[in-house]
């Protein structure tokens, strides 16, 4: 019988409420706001700016329960999951914030090189000014305030666009901040996408965007007429091997997790599985196996799931839809799943075996629950294989070769890279998270997002005695007497 269509349980927040600008105008007023009120923001001390982010984490914690909601209703993430991929990953990001924004903010003194004799220099982070951060849906929190966190340490006014594709979220998110920051400090922008694209055209001093590469090249596109600085947050097709070496019931469980949680909706997820010829089968029963044990031995099991969510809409059901027939027509193997019910925006967790590189699933990121695993023979056919490729956000590698892993990190290139493991460096604040090439530029976590939203000043401060007058013309001086020598003796040396 035909399935009832989703819908979305209830979030305790109503998302159709919006205090948030919902005109040009209305935009335009407060991005004026915002720059006229940065000189404000930009003279805090450490100490009142870590007084705000003590704020903002206070109420993080006393939403914790509308957050978890907003998400489930959203596209009906697990509480648990959505505990540990969101609320935790801001927490982490506030927590080593507020231990460490004054280190962050303090001068960092230069030596002064023997020709600048007299003067002293050194390097202050300034605020970049208004920012705008753009947050994808996937991820609807963290996205949103993770670089929030890092915008206020580093003394930004800012300007949020949550996704309209997840609207309880952006109605707690509204609240939230709507509870902490005036709005010239900080203000959360609801509306579809061309409110977005009106966002873009303004000359902010930084925009922060997490989304897609579509999408970021368009994004590029609009910074591109103002000089506007960008971080760009992308995805790709993140690859994860498994080597002849490799333990492989344990690199079952971690790509197993690592690709279905959040329903494979995850721009560092493993997109696509190459695996060395002779442990395939092994690793496709390894797979089955940690699949029954997470979501249940069924179909009707797994789609009765609370650990597993949903897709975000109707056309990405579909589009999954499509690109499954066309891979099962190409030769490929359901090893498991292969249910989609757009309905119920259901796609059950996939596995796929003998799927051909040339297939319409291995050209652009999947974004979904399924997982192509691909065989290779050898070595170099692996790595020439991943150099062909463009740059993915992540790369996973499981072996018990300390030679080999050194091998692949030596002829590969990706964003980020976890070894024996998924997705588990971005929990970590002093590693650096972000992409290169097509899956984005720019990085943010801990002190790298400080730095993101900060210009690296030089200033030098000149003090007698003044040797810079040396230099000054006529020229013909500098030819004669102990300067010309010392110029002289420099030129032989450098020679």
């Amino acid at each position: 019988m035909p399935q009832p269509a989703y819908a979305a349980p209830a979030s305790g927040v109503d998302p159709a409420a919006a205090d948030a600008p919902s005109t040009t105008a209305a935009i335009d007023a407060l991005f004026e706001l915002q720059r006229a009120h940065q000189w404000v923001v930009r003279r805090r001390s450490a100490a009142e700016r870590v007084a705000t982010l003590t704020r903002l984490k206070r109420a993080i914690v006393a939403n914790r329960e509308r957050i978890l909601d907003a998400m489930h209703a959203d596209f009906r993430k697990n509480r648990s999951e959505a505990e540990l991929s969101e609320m935790q990953l801001v927490l982490n990001e506030l927590n080593e914030a507020i231990a460490s924004t004054p280190s962050w903010m303090a001068p960092v003194a230069v030596p002064t090189p023997l020709h600048l004799l007299g003067t002293r220099s050194r390097i202050e982070p300034q605020p970049r000014g208004v920012v705008l951060i753009v947050a994808a849906w996937n991820y609807p929190f963290a996205l949103l305030f993770a670089p929030l966190v890092a915008a206020v340490a580093a003394g930004n006014c800012a300007i949020l666009r949550p996704s309209e594709k997840v609207p309880h979220t952006s109605a707690i998110a509204e609240r939230i901040v709507s509870e902490v920051f005036p709005p010239e400090e900080v203000a959360l922008v609801r509306g579809d996408t061309s409110m977005a694209e009106y966002l873009l055209t303004l000359p902010f001093d930084h925009v922060f965007f997490t989304g897609s590469t579509p999408v970021g090249r368009k994004v590029m596109a609009a910074a591109a007429g103002r000089l506007t600085s960008l971080t760009l947050e992308l995805g790709g097709k993140s690859p994860v091997v498994v080597d002849q070496t490799a333990d492989v019931a344990h690199a079952a469980r971690c790509i197993m997790w690592g690709k279905f949680v959040n329903a494979g909706q995850t721009c560092v997820a493993p997109d696509f599985a190459l695996v060395h010829a002779s442990r395939v089968s092994e690793f496709c029963e390894a797979a089955r196996g940690v699949l029954e044990h997470f979501y249940g031995a069924s179909e009707a099991q797994r789609r009765a799931s609370g650990d597993y969510c949903r897709m975000i809409d109707d056309t990405s059901c579909a589009r999954l839809a499509t690109l499954l027939d066309d891979a099962v027509r190409g030769g490929a193997k359901v090893e498991a799943g292969g249910i989609v019910d757009v309905a119920e925006r259901y796609v059950a967790p996939t596995i796929l075996s003998g799927v051909a590189r040339d297939a319409a699933i291995m050209q652009d990121e999947i974004f979904g629950p399924v997982l192509p695993v691909l065989a290779y023979d050898s070595e170099d056919d692996l790595l020439e294989y991943l150099q062909g490729r463009p740059t993915p956000l992540a790369l996973y590698l499981f072996s018990e070769s300390e030679r080999n892993v050194r091998e692949y990190l030596a002829r590969t290139n990706a964003g980020g890279t976890v070894v024996n493991n998924c997705l588990i460096h971005l929990t970590n604040p002093h590693l650096p998270f972000g992409g290169v090439g097509e899956s984005g530029f720019g990085r943010y976590h801990g002190r790298f997002g400080f730095e993101t939203f900060s210009h690296a000043r030089a200033v030098l401060m000149q003090r007698r005695p003044r040797l810079s007058h040396f230099v000054y013309p006529p020229y013909a001086r500098l030819k004669e007497g102990w300067l010309g020598r010392a110029l002289a003796f420099a030129r032989r040396m450098r020679d």
